[in-house]
């Protein structure tokens, strides 16, 4: 079957499209992309969430035809979950109002989630972008973000921090969304990597801000944030991992400490032990390591159950 016999079969089962737009003062792109989003997808409602702007991006969202909904909470994060709690479709495609992400991309993004082959498409930026497009070390913090959660989780992903997205109900019924500001693209991507949802990614241009346009992104506070997101996220998700690299570490260092004590006790003809303090040392460590190993078989154990219990909870039934 052909790709596009399959999107008209999508389309004639009459899944509704949601376009999500989180804004914060885009006053001087906004209608641009509301204008090139409904071109590119006559079909979808487009929804703008207006993050508490002073510059009029609301009153320039309505005059291009978007539905404004007004975020009171100031950041992303919390724009995102009333996204997800006020938003009812089908399908649903997320970018900024800043007019970086390409809407004639639009169907590519989303087709895999259409056509049921995804859960979640991320479009992903770092195959083609310009000099412009992002602000020195945007490239390296992604790049390190990247290659944590894919040893991590075992994953490939090329853009954790994309927020040019495509996804079903399955993401909206199993992802809670708990961040506040920009690291909320890493809290979804680990979500779905977590409960196993199918997650496919995207290669789009990245464009630059036009003159005008000012980014919010502040680069060492919210790539702080970013990684203290993957660090919890890591610990609440993975504790085995987590705590076994602890406790693995801890082991170590208690075997060294150790050394000296034992050698004490074998070289000497009294078995004296000169490094007593060494060998209280070795004893505490061997014993904090034993605790932070059981305390990840524990935790680990609880989330497989946790994982059950929600799987059971979210089933859809036919």
């Amino acid at each position: 079957m052909r790709r596009h016999d399959r999107y008209d079969i999508a389309m004639d089962e009459r899944k509704t499209i949601a376009v999500l737009l989180p804004c914060y003062n885009e006053a001087a792109t906004i209608g641009k992309v509301v204008d090139d989003f409904a071109r590119e997808l006559p079909e979808a409602t487009i929804y703008v969430f207006d993050n508490c702007s002073t510059d009029g991006t609301a009153d320039v969202a309505r005059e291009h035809g978007a539905t404004v909904i007004r975020e009171a909470r100031q950041g992303k994060g919390f724009v995102i979950d009333s996204m997800l709690r006020r938003i009812d479709a089908d399908v649903y495609l997320m970018a900024d109002g800043d007019d970086t992400y390409p809407a004639d991309h639009a169907r590519k993004v989303l087709q895999p989630v259409l056509d049921d082959d995804a859960d979640l498409v991320v479009g992903a930026r770092l195959a083609e972008y310009n000099d412009k497009s992002f602000r020195p070390l945007h490239v390296f913090g992604n790049q390190l973000v990247r290659n944590l959660i894919n040893s991590i989780f075992g994953a490939k992903l090329t853009d954790i921090l994309s927020g040019y997205r495509a996804f079903n109900r399955n993401v909206v019924d199993c992802v809670p969304i708990v961040s506040s500001g920009f690291e909320v693209e890493t809290e979804m991507t680990i979500h779905a990597l977590y409960y196993r949802l199918k997650l496919v990614e995207v290669q789009v241009p990245y464009g630059h801000r036009p003159e005008g346009s000012v980014s919010k992104l502040r680069t060492f506070h919210d790539g702080f944030r970013v990684l203290w997101k993957l660090f919890n996220l890591v610990r609440a998700f993975k504790p085995l991992t987590f705590f076994g690299l602890i406790a693995g570490v801890l082991f170590v260092l208690g075997i060294l400490s150790g050394l000296p004590p034992v050698l004490d006790y074998f070289q000497n003809e009294n078995h004296f032990v000169e490094h007593v303090p060494l060998a209280i040392l070795a004893t505490g460590l061997i014993l904090l390591s034993a605790g932070c190993g059981f305390l990840g078989l524990i935790l680990h154990a609880m989330n497989w159950r946790f994982k059950e219990l929600h799987n059971v909870l979210t089933r859809r039934r036919p």
